[in-house]
This record gives structure tokens, C-alpha cells and sequence, in this order.
């Protein structure tokens, strides 16, 4: 199927609404993140940027994520050092020896 002129025509048509909807979305970006919060959507990151304009809902919510996070960075770092074996000293990791390669003479 080869690319017609309708084809072009139509990515760049999109690629203008796109960028047109970013840059109004950007402009709005307080109204509409907070319509959609009340909408039960929530966005990550947001709200995050000022902690002294949140609710104490919001701070408790906030709260509890950190929490999260830490409780499983903290399990990760438990897990780490026990899933590698330790090594003795002095011992190869391999018991063959090698033996010279015979050289061929012509």
C-alpha cells in the first residue's frame, strides 16, 4: 500500500491537534489536573511539587505512599546480599587443569 498525499495530510493534521491539545492542556494544567482528581482520577506527581497547599487527606495519602516505598526499598536491600553466595578462599572455580596445546610441525 504505498503512501498517498491523504496519508501525509492526515499525520500532520494530527500532529497539530497533539500539539495543540498539549500546549492548551499545559496552560490549564492546575484546572484540569484538579478536575480530574475530583473526577477520581489521580495523576502521580501532580500535586507533589507543593506540600503546603494539600489537604491533610492528601498529606496522609502522600504520607502512606512514602511509607510504601520504603518498606520495599528496604526488603530489596534485605534480599540482595542473601542471594549471593559467598566464595571460600583459596578454592577454583574450576578443578581441570589445562593441558599445552600439541603444536603440529610440517
Amino acid at each position: 500500500m504505498p503512501v498517498t498525499s491523504q496519508h501525509v495530510t492526515g499525520f500532520v493534521v494530527g500532529l497539530g491537534v497533539a500539539a495543540a491539545g498539549f500546549y492548551f492542556y499545559k496552560m490549564n494544567q492546575k484546572q484540569v489536573d484538579t478536575w480530574l482528581e475530583s473526577q477520581g482520577i489521580h495523576i502521580p506527581g501532580a500535586s507533589a511539587s507543593d506540600y503546603s497547599a494539600m489537604t491533610l487527606e492528601e498529606l496522609v495519602r502522600q504520607k502512606e505512599t512514602f511509607q510504601d516505598l520504603i518498606a520495599e526499598r528496604e526488603y530489596a536491600a534485605e534480599q540482595k546480599p542473601a542471594a549471593k553466595k559467598p566464595r571460600r578462599k583459596g578454592v577454583r572455580a574450576s578443578t581441570k587443569t589445562r593441558q599445552p596445546k600439541a603444536v603440529a610441525t610440517a
